[in-house]
This record gives structure tokens, C-alpha cells and sequence, in this order.
């Protein structure tokens, strides 16, 4: 299906849909000029597997590698600005009666470009927490040799994000779990549908009876099992999609 083209079947689902539910994933982060998690590894970084650093055992070997490591990353997503597909989801809010908003990106852009209540699957890049405790941080004096010390406790702060082996926030997955099978529509957009077990919303939406509708430069191992899948950039696809749907 071309950008510009859309059927109006789609668009009448869109426009009559009374619950919404969206998963993104890297590919609209990128499109924001920050680099997916595996082709962060350049420069400095490069001589590492991404998997090396992303992982509790690794903390517990290095910790001042993975935080320093996380440090490079955040300051690529602090120059990192909204595009064109977080705009058209936080305007999509007002939009449509209900709509829930869920990412796999740890970048906060969703919220900059103005969407409320989101629910992150991996966490975010922006908090850190007590690796003892697992509490939420807000404030820490830096150490230069190592991660700064949990204020309450003693122990190393690390990024609140998820890493491999490690489970989703239970609370987070529930509530994208709900909205999976309670939807009208569902959006998948810029995911690969290859991380679980995220990659199974769509499937469980449209297994419950809702409209899939897949928003991706390439074809996904879902692309197959969705009702629409339109081949293109997010920021492209999705601002001409509500304009359309919902016409000035």
C-alpha cells in the first residue's frame, strides 16, 4: 500500500474506533537520529557487543564500563528531539475516545512531543535507580572513578532500564496486555516484532478481534498476520494517516 494511499475501510475503523492501542519500537526513535541499540556501537564502543553491556552479570563485572556506557548513550538521545510520528500519536490522543500509548524505546520522546501516560516496556535511558533496592533515584553525587552510590543505601545507582535476562516491570506489561485485548485497533510502528514478549501484542490484539494495522520500513515476521501493513517511515505514514482519517 503506498504512503498516500489508504483504505477506506482503515480509515472508517480509525475514525469509528473507541479504544486505540500502540506499541512502538526503535525504528520511530530513529527516525529522531538516535541509533538503534545494536548500531550504538561505534566509535569508543565499538570493540563491544551491545548484549555485553546490557546485562546484570556485566554490571556486577564492570559496572563502571556499563555506566559510563549508558552515560554516552544519554547524551545521544539529550540532542535528540520529537519527530513527525511522536507529534501524530500525541495528537491521535485527542482524537480518538481512548488511546494507549506503549514503547519499547527508553528515549522519552513520546512524553516530549506531549503524550501522557505512557507505558514503557524497557524502562528509561533519563532515570536511574538502586541496583540493591530496585527504588527510583532522583538525585546522586557523581564519584569519577565509579557509578555514584544510592543515597539511602550505599549501593552502585544503575540506568532503570531493562537488560537481557531481566524481566519487564510486571505493572507496565499488564496494562499493555489489557489494552491489547481490550482495543479496537492496534498499531504496531517501527518494531521489529522480534523482542518478546512485546512481540506478541499484535497477535494477541488480533486475536481478540481487533484491526492490526503494522507502520514499518521493512517487512516484520507479523507483516504476514496483520490486517494492514503499510511500508514506510513513521513520520511520513501516520501524520498523512490522521490527516486523512480525520480531515481539518
Amino acid at each position: 500500500m503506498m504512503i498516500r494511499e489508504f483504505d477506506n475501510v482503515l480509515l472508517a475503523t480509525l475514525r469509528n474506533a473507541r479504544h486505540v492501542a500502540v506499541l512502538t519500537g526503535a525504528g520511530v526513535s530513529a527516525e529522531s537520529g538516535i541509533p538503534t541499540f545494536r548500531d550504538a556501537q561505534t566509535g569508543l564502543w565499538a570493540r563491544f557487543r551491545a548484549e555485553d553491556l546490557a546485562t546484570p552479570e556485566a554490571f556486577e563485572r564492570d559496572p563502571k564500563l556499563v555506566w559510563d556506557w549508558y552515560a554516552w548513550r544519554r547524551e545521544i538521545v539529550a540532542k535528540a528531539a520529537p519527530n513527525a510520528g511522536h507529534a501524530a500519536l500525541a495528537r491521535l490522543a485527542g482524537l480518538v475516545p481512548r488511546l494507549t500509548l506503549v514503547t519499547q524505546n527508553v528515549d522519552g520522546l513520546h512524553q516530549q512531543a506531549g503524550s501522557r501516560d505512557v507505558i514503557e516496556l524497557h524502562g528509561n535511558i533519563h532515570r536511574s535507580k538502586c541496583a540493591r533496592e530496585n527504588l527510583v533515584i532522583d538525585s546522586w553525587q557523581d564519584v569519577k572513578d565509579s557509578p555514584p552510590r544510592c543515597p539511602r543505601c550505599g549501593a552502585l545507582l544503575r540506568p532503570d532500564v531493562v537488560w537481557f535476562g531481566e524481566m519487564l516491570p510486571a505493572a507496565a506489561l499488564e496494562q499493555a496486555e489489557a489494552a491489547a485485548h481490550s482495543c479496537d485497533v492496534f498499531l504496531s510502528v517501527g518494531t521489529s516484532a522480534a523482542v518478546y514478549p512485546a512481540a506478541h501484542l499484535p497477535l494477541t490484539a488480533r486475536d481478540a478481534g481487533a484491526t492490526v494495522v503494522e507502520v514499518n520500513k521493512d517487512p516484520t515476521r507479523i507483516s504476514g498476520a496483520v490486517t494492514y501493513s503499510l511500508r514506510g517511515a513513521s513520520g511520513e505514514i501516520l501524520p498523512r494517516l490522521f490527516a486523512v482519517a480525520w480531515p481539518m
